[in-house]
C-alpha cells in the first residue's frame, strides 16, 4: 500500500512539474510577445490589443476553466476499465456543454463587436473583436480532451498543447502585424491581425489535443474489446444508464460553475480598466489618440507579470515539500517552512518593485523605445511585490492540500 502511494505521490509531483514547466513558457512567450507588438504597431495597437484581450480571457475563463478541472474530476474517479464508456460520456457531455457556451460567445463577440465597442467607448474595437472570436470555438474541445488526460494523470498532452499554442498564436501574430504594416493597414485592422493570432493558436492547440486522441482511441477500443462481455451484462439494464446521463450533467455544473466563477477574479480585474479607461481619457482627443494612451498605460504590466510569473515558479518548488511535511504531520517544520517562504518573497518582491520603479524611464525606452508614461510604469511597478507574495502563497497552500483528498 505504502508503494502504491509513493508511486502515486510520484506521479502526481512529475505531472505538477511538467505542467508548471509548461506554464512558465507560455506566461513567458504571451508577455513578451506585447514588446514587438507595441514595437511593430506602435501604442494605438497595443492599447487596442490590452483593451480587448482582457474581455477574451474572460470569455475563455468562463468557458473551460470549470468544465476543464470537473472533467479531470470525473475521469480521476472513474479510473476502472468496466468504466471506460462512463469516461467517455462524461468527455462528450463536458465538450457538449462548453461547445455551447463557445459558440454563444464566438457569436457575442463577432456579431456584437458593435455594440460592444460601443459600450467602451471606440469602434477601432470592432475588428480586434472579431479576429478573437473563431478561437472560443476551438479552445472548449482542446479543454475538454486536457481535462480527460488530467485526470488519468498524463500531463504531457496538456503542457505541449499548451506550448504550442502559445507559440504559434505568438508567430501569427507577428507576422500578420509585419504583412499588414507593409500594405499600409491601419491601427484597428493591425490589432485584429494580432487577435486572429489567438484563433490561430486556438486551432494549433486543439490540434495537438487531436494527435493525442487519436492514439487515445486505439488504447480505448482494446479496453473495450477486453472487457466487453462484462461491460454489456453490467449495461442491460438501458433506463438505468439513461437516468444516470441525465444525472451527470447537472453534477458536473455543480462543481464546473463555482470553479469557473471562482477564476473569474483576474480577468474580472483587467476588464475594468477595458470599460472604464477609454471613457475617462475620451475628453482628451481622438479615438486612436486614447487608445494610444490606453496602450502607454499597458506597458508596464508585463513587466510586473514578469516577476509575477518567475515568484510562481519559484513557489511551484514548495509544493513537494509541503506535501512531504503534511503527510508527515510535521506542523512546526510547516510552520517555519512558511515563515521562510514568506519572508524571502517579500524581498524580493520589494527588490524588483523598487528597481522597476527606479529604472522606468531607461527600461521604457529600452522596450519600448521611448520613455513616454515611465511615471505610470513606476507606479504600477510597485504591485509586482504583493503579487510575489500571492504566488508563494498560493504555492505553500496548494502543497499543503496536495495529498489531502487522496488519502483513502
Amino acid at each position: 500500500m505504502m508503494e502504491t502511494k509513493e508511486s502515486l505521490s510520484s506521479k502526481l509531483l512529475k505531472g505538477a512539474a511538467v505542467l508548471s514547466a509548461a506554464a512558465l513558457v507560455t506566461k513567458l512567450l504571451g508577455m513578451l510577445q506585447k514588446i514587438p507588438l507595441q514595437n511593430i504597431g506602435g501604442d494605438g495597437v497595443f492599447g487596442i490589443y490590452n483593451t480587448v484581450y482582457p474581455f477574451y480571457t474572460l470569455l475563455i475563463t468562463l468557458t473551460t476553466s470549470g468544465f476543464q478541472a470537473a472533467v479531470a474530476k470525473f475521469v480521476a474517479e472513474r479510473q476502472a476499465p468496466s468504466l471506460e464508456r462512463e469516461r467517455g460520456e462524461v468527455l462528450r457531455l463536458a465538450s457538449a456543454a462548453m461547445l455551447v457556451l463557445g459558440v454563444a460567445f464566438a457569436g457575442l463577440l463577432y456579431f456584437g463587436a458593435p455594440f460592444l465597442a460601443q459600450l467602451i467607448g471606440s469602434r477601432l474595437l470592432i475588428p480586434a473583436f472579431r479576429g478573437a472570436a473563431p478561437a472560443l470555438l476551438l479552445v472548449p474541445v482542446a479543454a475538454a480532451l486536457r481535462g480527460y488526460f488530467q485526470g488519468h494523470q498524463r500531463m504531457t498532452p496538456t503542457a505541449v498543447s499548451q506550448v504550442l499554442e502559445q507559440a504559434v498564436r505568438v508567430t501569427v501574430m507577428i507576422v500578420l502585424l509585419l504583412g499588414l504594416s507593409r500594405i499600409g493597414a491601419g491601427e484597428a485592422e493591425l490589432a485584429g491581425g494580432a487577435l486572429i493570432g489567438s484563433s490561430a493558436g486556438a486551432a494549433a492547440g486543439l490540434g495537438g489535443m487531436l494527435l493525442y486522441w487519436r492514439r487515445e482511441k486505439s488504447a480505448r477500443k482494446q479496453v473495450l474489446s477486453a472487457y466487453g462481455e462484462g461491460m454489456q451484462r453490467a449495461n442491460v439494464d438501458q433506463l438505468s444508464q439513461r437516468k444516470r446521463r441525465r444525472q451527470l450533467l447537472p453534477t458536473l455544473l455543480k462543481d464546473a460553475v463555482p470553479i469557473s466563477f471562482a477564476a473569474l477574479a483576474v480577468p474580472l480585474i483587467s476588464l475594468v480598466d477595458t470599460f472604464t479607461l477609454p471613457r475617462l481619457l475620451s475628453a482628451h482627443g481622438e479615438e486612436l489618440r486614447i487608445m494610444a494612451q490606453v496602450g502607454v498605460y499597458n506597458r508596464g504590466i508585463p513587466l510586473v507579470q514578469l516577476v509575477t510569473m518567475l515568484a510562481t515558479s519559484l513557489s511551484v518548488l514548495f509544493i513537494p515539500s509541503m506535501a512531504e511535511l503534511q503527510m508527515k504531520g510535521d506542523a512546526g517544520a510547516i510552520r517555519r517552512q512558511v515563515q521562510v517562504a514568506l519572508r524571502w518573497f517579500w524581498l524580493i518582491g520589494l527588490a524588483a518593485s523598487l528597481g522597476l520603479a527606479l529604472l522606468a524611464a531607461p527600461i521604457n525606452v529600452m522596450l519600448y523605445e521611448d520613455a513616454a508614461g515611465a511615471a505610470t510604469l513606476a507606479w504600477g511597478a510597485w504591485t509586482a511585490a504583493p503579487g510575489a507574495l500571492v504566488a508563494v502563497t498560493s504555492a505553500l497552500l496548494q502543497g499543503r492540500l496536495f495529498f489531502t483528498s487522496r488519502r483513502v
